[in-house]
């Protein structure tokens, strides 16, 4: 069938068990696979990268957050984009963007060349990642949009635990540059898939684009992390203290702006809901916590440790297993009582996990140590995502699936972005500390405490937030007192 042929079934969508549902489900998980291979597969390279081109630690975090902070400061953009030209074309525009941005990272000269080709993946990522995530929303029949988004969440992040792994056996047996092409035969799948068997859909209802509101979110961003990743390191340095004033103004300007624009990004009814504003709270103390404990864990492996990369990225298969194994029924399990159970219990194992990974040292077993970690965390990550996910996609009428997506994954990436400008500098992980176990080792166990007292503090708050109980309405996807409030 054509893709213009393509058209959604009166009035609800299709079902996840037809031949049109499970192209779409394909499509839609490799294409934010992708996206999150990257991000993880860089962490198991910087080693590498940092000794062939002779960069800093700055200049390594530079490489995860210059693609974090396109892809923070953008994904509302391109979840208005969505809502209004289409999603499948974003979505198409943004996988041909970050194919792109790929290949130019295989070949860049030099750091700063590959710093800048991260940013161009991160705006191809901010169309792709709340397209694919609406697309579901809007095509699947909503009794399966559970299990959907359940399988969406488990496979994305197989996607981005498995790539270590392949990364580090790529880097045992060539270049770095080379986990930067693992995804193009992913894309070209991805692309044929969605031209044919994806229909359009977009919200008719949707306004101009907020093109002031998301300059200024870029602004905002960029002085912020530049502020943070240079202020702990030189607190002498007068660019930085420019920056952070930078960002100051910015943000000022854009609360400013976007409370006068007919057109805002995140219009201020939608902080009126408690449930939107709740969900995204948690989002940002655990993504903080989840990014900066991902890239520093995955460093020590190979500098405190001395892990060769295929070792340090098979460390990270557990979480691969479990999450295959976990996410469809932890989505099924909140969709019959509710997330709040999940909410708590899966940042407090993660939490756990973080201070388990304070026994990382040059002697520790990898069997003793390494991977009780990674199982332990992978517990914890497979039973809050998926509700997570559905609470932040349910906390808005449907039309406004393609915001509801853009806002909470701005507000994910936006929390990685910040915790690693900012966290690591602060633990004394400086210059070259990364290529020494000695320098490296006591700004790592620094770091793992403040994640595992986030991590907790983010339990505690989803215990006060949430509570989980039958649903009333089994069209939400968790019906429950902050979602319906017909549920009381």
């Amino acid at each position: 069938m054509a893709s213009s042929e393509v058209a959604l079934p009166k009035p609800v969508g299709f079902p996840l068990r037809s031949a049109q549902g499970r192209r779409i489900l394909i499509a839609t998980v490799l294409g934010s696979s992708i996206a999150g291979i990257d991000s993880s597969v860089v962490n198991v390279a910087l080693p590498d990268i940092g000794r062939d081109f002779g960069a800093d630690f700055a200049s390594l975090q530079w490489t995860v957050t210059g693609y974090t902070l396109s892809l923070a400061s953008l994904i509302l953009l391109g979840g208005g984009l969505g809502d209004r030209y289409g999603r499948r074309r974003i979505f198409l525009v943004g996988v041909a963007i970050f194919t792109f941005a790929s290949v130019l990272c295989a070949v860049v000269p030099d750091v700063g060349s590959l710093i800048g080709a991260r940013i161009l993946q991160g705006i191809g990522g901010a169309l792709m990642a709340p397209a694919s995530m609406a697309i579901l929303q809007a095509t699947i029949a909503p009794d399966d949009r559970p299990k959907a988004i359940g399988t969406w969440s488990g496979f994305a992040g197989i996607a981005g635990v498995l790539a270590p792994f392949v990364g580090g056996w790529l880097l045992s047996i060539s270049s770095w540059r080379w986990i930067f092409l693992i995804n193009v035969p992913v894309a070209v799948i991805v692309l044929l898939v969605s031209v044919r068997h994806i229909p359009e859909t977009r919200d008719d209802e949707s306004s101009r684009m907020d093109w002031g509101g998301s300059a200024l979110a870029v602004l905002t961003f960029a002085a912020a992390t530049y502020a943070l990743t240079a202020i702990p390191a030189d607190p002498a340095e007068p660019w930085a203290w420019a920056s952070a004033v930078v960002a100051g103004a910015a943000a000022t300007g854009f609360v400013w702006y976007e409370r006068r624009t007919a057109s805002p990004m995140v219009p201020s009814s939608h902080l009126k809901s408690r449930p939107f504003v709740t969900i995204n709270v948690l989002t940002f103390i655990v993504y903080g916590a989840f990014g900066v404990f991902s890239l520093i864990f995955t460093i020590a492996l190979e500098t405190v440790s001395g892990y060769s990369p295929v070792k340090a990225g098979s460390a990270l298969l557990p979480i691969t297993i479990i999450s295959l194994v976990l996410s469809r029924s932890s989505g099924k399990l909140a969709a019959r009582i509710g997330p709040g159970l999940q909410l708590t219990v899966g940042p407090a194992l993660c939490g756990v996990a973080a201070l388990m990974a304070l026994q990382l040292s040059p002697d520790a077993g990898y069997w003793s140590v390494v991977i009780p970690v990674e199982c332990v965390f992978g517990l914890g990550t497979a039973t809050m995502v998926t509700p997570l996910t559905a609470v932040a996609l349910s906390s808005l009428p449907g039309k406004r699936a393609g915001v509801a997506s853009a806002v909470n994954n701005a507000v994910a990436r936006s929390a990685g972005l910040l915790w690693i400008a900012a966290l690591p500098p602060l633990a004394g992980l400086t210059g070259a500390s990364y290529t020494r176990s000695d320098a490296f080792l006591p700004g790592f166990r620094l770091t793992c405490l403040i994640c595992a007292v986030a991590l907790f503090v983010s339990s505690a708050f989803a215990a006060a937030s949430f509570r989980s109980h039958a649903p009333c309405d089994r069209h939400l996807l968790f019906a429950h007192p902050l979602l319906h409030p017909l549920c009381r």
